[in-house]
C-alpha cells in the first residue's frame, strides 16, 4: 500500500461534474493498493495517517496530527502509485492490485479512517475518471507506504 498524503486548506474531487468529496484544512490521500495487502497492513497505515504530526503547533513546529487539529480527510483511490516505470517510458502497473481486490481494501481503509477521526471521510469514486483540486497548505506532502 502506498499513500501520498497532502496537507490542504481545501481539497475536492469531481467525476463527470459533480463534486464527490470536499474537505476544509487537513489532508488530501491518494491511496494505491498491493495484491498482498491486508487488514493488517490498512491499520497501522490508517494509524499512521491519522497520528501523523504534520500541522503546526503554536510555536509553528510540525507538532499536531490531523486528529488533534480536529481535520479532514480526503481519500481519493489510486492505482498508478505502484506503477514502475523504471524500465522503458510505459509504466507497468502488474504491482498496483486489480480493482476486485483493491476495491474492497479502498472502501476497508475509508471506513477505518472514519472511525479512527470519528467523522465521515469524503472520498472520489473507485475506478472513476476524477478531477482532483488541491491548494496545497506549506507545500507538505508526504509518501508513506506500508511496512510490507
Amino acid at each position: 500500500m502506498r499513500l501520498v498524503i497532502q496537507r490542504v486548506s481545501e481539497a475536492s474531487v469531481t467525476v463527470e461534474g459533480q463534486i464527490t468529496g470536499q474537505i476544509g484544512p487537513g489532508l488530501l490521500v491518494l491511496a494505491g493498493f498491493a495484491p498482498t495487502d491486508n487488514t493488517a497492513s490498512l491499520t497501522w497505515m490508517c494509524r499512521k495517517l491519522v497520528q501523523l504530526r504534520i500541522f503546526g503547533d503554536d510555536n509553528g513546529q510540525m507538532n499536531r496530527s490531523v486528529q488533534d487539529i480536529s481535520g479532514q480527510v480526503l481519500v481519493v483511490s489510486q492505482f498508478t502509485l505502484l506503477a514502475d516505470a523504471r524500465k522503458g517510458n510505459r509504466p507497468s502497473y502488474i504491482g498496483a492490485a486489480p480493482p476486485a481486490v483493491a476495491e474492497p481494501l479502498y472502501e476497508q481503509f475509508v471506513a477505518m479512517v472514519a472511525a479512527e477521526l470519528g467523522q465521515p471521510v469524503p472520498t472520489g469514486i473507485f475506478g472513476a475518471d476524477m478531477k482532483v483540486r488541491l491548494l496545497n497548505d506549506g507545500p507538505v506532502t508526504i509518501v508513506l507506504d506500508s511496512p510490507a
